[in-house]
Parts: C-alpha cells; sequence; structure tokens
C-alpha cells in the first residue's frame, strides 16, 4: 500500500465474530455495477464524492488550528485542487496511477482514503472539530429530555422502538452527504422533528419486527456498537440506545474512530462525551463509573471501516460480545450491509445519498433495520488473535473483587433489580429481591 495511504488503515486484526470466509466489507462494487444501466454508472460515483468537496473547503479555510485565515484558505484551496483532479483521474481510469498513491480497483475505500490524504497533507487533521464540539453542545442540552421521553415509555419493546427511531434521526447529522450538508447549512433537520416524520414502515431494509421478538427473549451479555458522527448522531441517537441496552442488563461498548474523519466521532472525544451525559442521567453516571459502558478505538481512521482491520484495543474488548451493533451509511450500509457474524448483528442507518437510494431500490430518508441472529462459529479463534490472554483474565478478576457480594449502588438508582437476567445475562452485583 503507498506510504500516503498506510497511515489511513491502522487497524490490523479481525474482530472475532465476523465470518471471515464470506467477509466483503464493500456492498457496493463500483466497477460490477458499470455495465448496469438501471444504476449510477462510474462518473456517478465520482461526482457523489467530488460535488462534497466545497464543504470540506469551506470547513477547512475556516479550521481554527490554522495559522491564520489566509493561509487556511489557500491549503484549502490546494486541497479541493487536487482531490478534484485525482478524482477527474479516475472518472477516466478507474485503474489510473496516481502519483503518490499507486493504482488499484476503484472503490470507496480508495476515493475516501484519497480525500482524507489529501485533507490532511494540506495540514487539515480535524477541520470538522469545531462543527463537532458545537454539536455535542447543542445535542447535551436535549439529551435529558430524551431520556424521560424513553423513561416514559412502560412497554420495554415501545421503548426499544423509540430509542432505534432516535438512532435514524440522529444519522441525519452527516456532513459526508450533500444533502443533510445542506439542511445543517440551513439550520433544518431537527432530531425531535425528524424522528416523528422518518419515512413510513416498511423500510428499505426493515426487520424492526424480529429485533423487538429477539428484545423479549434471553438479554445479550455484551454489545459492541460501531458509532458514526458526533452530535445528535452519538448523543441522542447511539448513547440512548446504549442505555436500553444497559437497563436490559448488557454490558455495553462503544467503538468510535481513532483518527478524525468528516464528523464522525473519535474515541478520546468519546469518551470526554460520554462522561459529560453521565453527568446529565444516573444511570449512564453510574454505567460509566462502574464500566459497565466503554469506549475502545476500532482503529479506523475512514468514514467506513473493514472489520478485518481492528486495533488491538477493539478485538481484545470483543471479548463475549454477543450482538454487534453497525450505524451510519459509511459504517452499515456502504459497508458491511452484508458482514455475517457468528453472534446477533443490528446495521442501522439512514440512505442519505440518491445514488445509494438507487441501487437498494428504496426512497432517500429511508431507513434501514437490518437484524441477523447468529451464523455459527466466529471465523477467527481468540488464541490465534491476542496470544497470550493472561491480562484479560486479570481485569475480570479486578472487575469480581470490586462487587465483593456487597450491593451496588445501581439499587439507588434503578430500583427494584428484578429487570437484571439471572439466567446468562450480566450481574451488576446488585443484591437480589429474593
Amino acid at each position: 500500500m503507498p506510504a500516503k495511504l498506510k497511515n489511513l488503515y491502522p487497524g490490523k486484526l479481525p474482530l472475532p465474530q465476523l465470518n471471515l470466509t464470506s467477509y466483503d466489507p464493500q456492498t457496493i462494487h463500483y466497477h460490477q455495477i458499470q455495465e448496469d444501466r438501471d444504476l449510477p454508472n462510474l462518473d456517478a460515483w465520482v461526482e457523489l464524492f467530488r460535488k462534497t468537496t466545497p464543504t470540506y473547503q469551506k470547513l477547512a479555510a475556516a479550521d481554527p488550528s490554522a495559522k491564520d485565515r489566509k493561509s487556511a484558505e489557500q491549503a484549502a484551496q490546494r486541497f479541493a485542487d487536487h482531490y478534484n483532479d485525482l478524482m477527474l483521474q479516475l472518472a477516466k481510469d478507474p485503474l489510473a496511477n496516481l502519483p503518490g498513491f499507486g493504482s488499484e480497483p476503484l472503490s470507496i475505500f480508495r476515493i475516501v482514503a484519497l480525500r482524507e490524504a489529501c485533507l490532511k497533507g494540506q495540514g487539515f487533521w480535524d477541520p470538522f472539530k469545531p462543527v463537532k464540539d458545537e454539536e455535542n453542545k447543542k445535542a447535551l442540552k436535549l439529551l435529558p429530555g430524551i431520556l424521560k421521553d424513553l423513561d416514559d415509555v412502560q412497554d420495554r419493546c415501545k421503548r426499544l422502538e423509540l430509542a432505534l427511531r432516535g438512532v435514524f434521526a440522529g444519522n441525519v447529522f452527516d456532513l459526508g452527504a450533500q444533502g443533510t450538508a445542506d439542511m445543517f447549512e440551513n439550520g433544518e433537520g431537527g432530531f425531535e422533528k425528524t424522528r416523528v416524520n422518518l419515512v413510513e414502515r416498511p423500510w428499505a431494509i426493515d426487520n424492526l419486527d424480529d429485533i423487538l421478538q429477539r428484545w423479549k427473549e434471553k438479554p445479550h451479555h455484551k454489545a459492541m456498537l460501531f458509532v458514526d458522527n458526533a452530535g445528535t448522531d452519538v448523543v441522542l441517537g447511539m448513547i440512548p440506545l446504549a442505555r436500553e441496552l444497559i437497563k436490559n442488563g448488557t454490558f455495553v461498548v462503544l467503538a468510535a474512530n481513532e483518527v478524525p474523519a468528516l464528523n464522525d466521532i473519535t474515541a478520546p472525544e468519546l469518551k470526554v462525551l460520554l462522561r459529560d451525559c453521565g453527568k446529565l442521567d444516573k444511570l449512564l453516571g453510574r454505567a460509566v463509573e462502574e464500566e459497565i459502558i466503554t469506549v475502545v478505538s476500532s482503529g479506523s481512521a475512514l468514514p467506513i471501516i473493514d472489520l478485518t482491520k481492528l486495533s488491538p484495543e477493539c478485538v481484545a474488548a470483543a471479548e463475549g460480545v454477543d450482538l454487534v451493533v453497525m450505524e451510519g451509511m459509511g459504517r452499515a450500509i456502504e459497508t458491511n450491509l452484508y458482514a455475517s457474524f457468528s453472534c446477533d448483528s443490528l446495521k442501522l442507518a439512514m440512505v442519505k445519498h440518491p445514488e445509494v437510494a438507487q441501487v437498494l431500490k428504496c426512497r432517500m430518508y429511508d431507513c434501514v433495520c437490518k437484524f441477523d441472529r447468529g451464523k455459527g462459529q466466529p471465523g477467527t479463534q481468540w488464541g490465534d488473535i491476542l496470544g497470550d490472554a493472561s491480562w484479560i483474565n486479570k481485569h475480570r478478576r479486578q472487575k469480581q473483587q470490586m462487587c465483593n457480594g456487597k450491593a451496588s449502588p445501581w439499587t439507588s438508582v434503578v430500583g427494584s433489580a428484578n429487570w437484571i437476567p439471572r439466567n446468562g445475562g450480566i450481574s451488576l452485583c446488585v443484591g437480589d429481591d429474593d
């Protein structure tokens, strides 16, 4: 791999629950659909990414980390010129040998990696940072009300459905899609309005009834949620969903990018943000304190993800995971839509590109709610990945010693501990009522 792209793929390990024999991270193969007249041609896919360049250029020019505005504007222009030139070369020849980047089949991984390399090559490490910070602040103000909406719903399944609808509504905050970037620019796309006005079911892929049925069964032991954007997406969508999982007796691991890309939340940012959420909600606060919910770096530096290129930290945290949740158009539709796992999996996203809607034969802003039950043995064994896992067992013993048979502060947060599963679910060390 060319040196300029190598640092955009820092992860090297596969998710243990991933079925490797059938895994192909790409959902849409641009070269394979080129001959299908009913689907977008190669020029359309290249133009899809090219037309978002002005958004990146504008944000880069306003990057507060730059020495001065004039130099930032000049660097932003160089980024735009370079990236547009690369895209035009690929439109003419999908296998073009690009100077400094080499030659490989055109794919979404190549296109977005080129964009990130061009940005970072001009010194724009995280041009979306100010936008992310501002949207996080706005979302935090709304979080208590959103959690109250959920807690006011007594029926567990209806509450989960409302949380899932919140994930779709939150996923509108995506500056990587031109339509939603324009909505953001115009002050549109409010969370509560979007949640109420989601497109009617059946959705593009609609397994909502299946996940609600699974919700009635034995709770999952541990869930790993691969999150997407900052702001409403993670604060009002994924964190409330994580909270519902915790209430159901499930450990939660939030996996976020290692390196900034678009307006995606990074793991360091999410750790701080999760603590801020915990200050606004007792249950989340206790879950953070007792590490019932944790954050890890996925090892990714792109707004899409290859689940065979994860960080050691992410792979270690995946031990015991029996539910994998992929969220966002980049991670759950454009990549990994057909990924198969040994455990249950849930893919959640909103369709925000007309070209993607055309491929899926669905409406713009349609929803993908794809649930699959686990399919047998994982493709990779733990011993093959981690070698000596004694440090994991040491961590486990430390966690067990924390509980030492006493009632947990969870009792004061959630009241009766009857909701905690006793057979196969996690134990939060809460004193039994019987």
